[in-house]
């Protein structure tokens, strides 16, 4: 494949020119690197290096103005805001940088097409008086305001450019027409010959300047453009060039050079489908590892990234033995993990908070270049105290709750968490220490973190910018302001790769791939609002103003993208374009028009493939774990010490649960309760039931035990949610309800017994959260003991009968504690796991001698208080007319009895493995 930059040389040989003595201009610098080694190759004898400039480069040199960055641009034109905004109130630095941006690039295109300045800006402001026009006499202060920010925009502009121009300095625009007013010069000064190559769409600025260096030198200019598409009128590859031959006066008297005939000449097309952005980053690996496996090389083999958010994940998917590679566009700061850091720091400070949310406190704590500066003797100490808020339900926390917590580490707590004031220099000021902190941490094993050395020494340079503008123009009102400005730096800063910029892979974005050419081609997010960009109107100029001023619209900017698109595809020989299958309205939509256009051309035979994953299709198999010697070892240990009723309940519920928790003792991960949990509801009214109800164990129920407990239900439950909740705040939303909630409970259920009094009842209270330990059960079968333990809540004397109540602040019915058939009592967790908790309770105070037959065991439900004490029943049948005996008697027992030596037995039989149920949660 013979490549444009090299017939443009050999022509250029052929004409007896000596390369040396001539100044070739590019579109961009990366194409001036491959005409640089394609003139090492080209010549066989030693030659000095030609002059090799970019188009912007070029341009700079003839203006005699140096191009500032956008960030500095804000800056100046925000002095220029402020010094003609004397009488009216000017926007803050905030809110000017947010509509600012948009008319500095207006600004741009009207010195780029050479717009008459005056012309443009009165014609606008003529636009939205008209807009304007009202019926009212007097004009409201907004539409004055309005009206007036049009009316200066003449005024912002000349004032602007004129103090640029004072110092040097000038923005993209600004120096094209100062170059173009200053070409004349340029070319009387140098007489040295210019070659132009490889342009294609050129604003009015450029094409000033070439045209005259043209006519006024022995320039030369070569195009690169394919006869189909030159040759097509309503082709948009060939858009700007077919308007260059026709107007320009050059082209009147000289040779248009070149339209080539390569895109007709065999290609293998193939039009991929991928699903998601990672897919298509996997299925480029994947394309490269057949290339590697057939061809063995990846010379002149390019990867253009129509969404170069897509560099990163195509960067992991690369095969392993791609051995040579050059990243053209560089690693965004943005990508960085310090990127999070600084983040996650702005939003922190960026309202000037009195305490920090624990959630945005875990987040920075364990940030992976946070956590090592928390380290001591090999101590994790960032991961004891995010252990400790969570231990203390600790929601909100100070500076100075941070270094009570952990004073050790003050120092850091202090560039982290001490306060901002919402003051810019005190934030530059934290945010640089950290640096060096972090900087410090690293260099104690440099050669493990040269690349996080790197990240720290880019974002330090930022940094740094950061400050100067700050000292040079103090305008940073606030955090707010800082951190936006500090997010537009962020967004332009890259880290640059280090690679082999002239062989093997290369990988580019769109605009990198301008005059190169490579035999195999890989373009992905070749889809709508991509490639092409589509419409967009980032822009206070109307688009009726645009086209009267041939200024360009998405038209010429999607005959821009037409024409890199095809000219990637020109000289190729293999061509993988990937799309995007799943549209997605921010990020892209349906596949691109060019791909629809390649159809409807019929020059090439298209191959379309849609890619899937290769998923292997895993059954889902639910867990298994057999009773090895040392897990039965463990289960007669428990079976010592006693199994409680919940243990129980939750063997019959998942025995994979049992397992975890009671075998190998794994607890549930205990997070923050940022609102009171239900179980953490439940432990207050029991403990403050309990409170009341202790020191009359062995008395009679009165009224005027009643009347005390319920002048101290506010002080007791806010007490046990004190204790309880650690320090959880409960003064405010979801927790204030819960409390009051708790408080409503207690008071019903006082108020019930009360009634219950009142009416004559004889209530005698026998135990309150008595605590039965390895209570044994006689299972003749296993060799070794094993007892049952555990709380009952309540046991009383009603009207001569004997109650075991379990409260439960869940709602529960009747229904929940009745049971038909024995069999299902342990099989059938769902609906009788309530019925089994209480008869655990009768069985554990029957055996220990503690009551006697007969009684009643059952549920008290705070959320179900009407339904009064719900007695264990047992019925013959199922549905109306059923027989219920609600007596536990020794029968009742003897039947529970067998049912739990079988549930026991089961628990222990080696052959029965442990075996996951599906839960519904």
């Amino acid at each position: 494949m013979t490549t444009f930059i090299e017939e443009v040389i050999i022509n250029l040989q052929e004409k007896g020119l000596n390369l040396s003595n001539l100044k070739f201009i590019l579109p961009s610098k990366r194409a001036g690197t491959f005409l640089k080694h394609q003139l090492s190759r080209s010549t066989k004898q030693t030659m000095f290096a030609p002059e090799i400039l970019s188009i912007e480069d070029f341009v700079e040199s003839i203006s005699g103005l140096k191009t500032v960055s956008n960030t500095e641009l804000l800056f100046q034109f925000y002095h220029t805001y402020i010094a003609l905004n004397t009488e009216a109130q000017p926007d803050s630095f905030e809110v000017f940088s947010k509509w600012a941006q948009i008319l500095l690039q207006d600004f741009n295109e009207i010195d780029r097409y050479l717009i008459p300045q005056h012309k443009i800006f009165d014609y606008l402001s003529a636009i939205q008086e008209l807009k304007h026009w009202s019926l009212e006499t007097e004009k409201t202060d907004f539409v004055k305001n309005y009206l007036a920010f049009w009316n200066k925009l003449h005024t912002y502009y000349t004032h602007f450019t004129e103090r640029l121009l004072e110092n040097k300095l000038g923005y993209q625009g600004l120096v094209y027409r100062q170059a173009d007013a200053h070409v004349g010069e340029y070319v009387t000064k140098n007489k040295i010959q210019h070659v132009f190559l490889g342009f294609n769409a050129l604003n009015t600025a450029e094409e000033s300047i070439i045209q005259h260096i043209l006519e006024h030198t022995n320039a030369l200019i070569y195009w690169d453009i394919d006869k189909t598409f030159y040759e097509n009128p309503i082709h948009d590859a060939g858009l700007f060039t077919r308007q260059h031959v026709k107007n320009w006066n050059y082209f009147k008297t000289h040779s248009f050079n070149w339209i080539s005939e390569n895109y007709k000449d065999e290609k293998i097309i193939n039009i991929i489908g991928v699903p998601k952005n990672i897919g298509q980053a996997k299925y480029i690996g994947n394309i490269l590892k057949d290339i590697n496996k057939t061809k063995n090389k990846l010379e002149h083999t390019a990867i253009v990234l129509g969404n170069e958010d897509l560099l990163l994940p195509v960067l992991n998917s690369l095969p392993q033995d791609v051995k040579r590679l050059n990243v053209t566009m560089g690693f965004p700061l943005k990508s960085i993990p310090l990127a999070s850091l600084f983040e996650s720091l702005f939003n922190l400070h960026k309202n000037n908070p009195k305490s920090f949310y624990y959630k945005d406190i875990i987040s920075i704590l364990s940030h992976q270049f946070i956590r090592p500066l928390f380290l001591h003797k090999s101590k994790d100490v960032a991961t004891a105290l995010i252990e400790t808020i969570q231990k203390n339900n600790i929601v909100f926390l100070t500076e100075q709750d941070l270094v009570a917590l952990c004073d050790s580490f003050k120092d850091v707590i202090a560039l982290l968490f001490g306060s901002w004031s919402n003051n810019a220099t005190t934030a530059l000021g934290c945010s640089k220490s950290l640096i060096f902190a972090i900087k410090d941490h690293l260099n104690e094993k440099k050669d493990e973190h040269v690349l996080s050395l790197e990240y720290t020494y880019r974002f330090h340079e930022l940094f740094n910018e950061l400050e100067r503008l700050n000292t040079t123009y103090n305008y940073f009102q606030s955090i707010s302001s800082l951190h936006q400005v500090y997010k537009e730096l962020l967004s332009s800063e890259t880290l640059d790769f280090q690679g082999e910029p002239l062989q093997g892979l290369q990988i580019m974005g769109m605009l990198e791939s301008r005059v190169l050419d490579f035999e195999t081609v890989i373009i992905s997010s070749v889809n709508e609002g991509v490639l092409p960009a589509g419409k967009s109107n980032n822009s206070f100029i109307p688009l009726d103003v645009k086209l009267e001023n041939n200024l360009p619209t998405f038209k010429e900017k999607d005959a821009v993208y037409t024409y890199h698109f095809y000219r990637l595809l020109q000289r190729a020989k293999n061509v993988y374009i990937i799309y995007n299958t799943e549209p997605d309205a921010l990020a892209g939509g349906e596949k691109s028009r060019f791909l629809t256009q390649l159809e409807l051309e019929k020059i090439h035979t298209l191959n379309h493939f849609i890619a899937t994953p290769t998923v292997s299709l895993m059954e889902q198999k639910l867990k298994t774990v057999s009773k090895s010697p040392l897990v039965l070892k463990r289960l007669k240990e428990i079976a010592k010490h006693g199994f409680s009723p919940s243990s129980l309940t939750n063997f019959m519920r998942n025995p994979m649960d049992f397992y975890f928790q009671k075998v190998l003792k794994i607890q549930e991960y205990d997070e923050v309760e940022e609102t009171v949990a239900a179980n953490t509801l439940g432990t207050v009214v029991h403990n403050t039931l309990e409170d009341f109800y202790k020191p009359l164990v062995g008395k009679q129920l009165t009224v005027e035990h009643i009347t005390e407990m319920k002048s101290n239900i506010s002080s007791t439950v806010l007490h046990h949610f004190e204790d309880t909740y650690n320090k959880g705040d409960i003064s405010s939303g979801k927790n204030l309800i819960s409390f009051e909630i708790a408080k409503r409970y207690v008071s019903n259920f006082i108020n019930l017994e009360l009634k219950e009094i009142k009416a004559g009842r004889v209530i005698k209270i026998i135990a309150i959260e008595a605590d039965f330990k390895q209570v044994k059960i006689n299972i003749p079968e296993l060799d070794f003991p094993v007892t049952i333990g555990g709380k009952v809540d309540r046991v009383d004397d009603y009207d001569g009968t004997t109650r075991i109540i379990d409260y439960k602040t869940g709602k529960v019915n009747q229904s929940q504690v009745e049971i038909v058939d024995w069999e299902e009592l342990t099989t059938d967790y769902n609906k009788y796991s309530k019925p089994f908790q209480i008869l655990c309770y009768a069985f554990m105070m029957l055996s220990d001698g503690t009551l006697k037959f007969p009684l009643e065991a059952g549920i008290i439900s705070f959320k179900n208080l009407n339904g009064g004490f719900l007695k264990f029943t047992k019925k013959d049948k199922q549905g109306y007319g059923a027989n219920k005996i609600t007596d536990i008697n020794e029968e009742t027992i003897q039947l529970f009895e067998a049912q739990l030596k079988v549930l026991i037995l089961d628990i222990f039989d080696p052959e029965k493995d442990f075996e996951e149920k599906e839960v519904s949660h």
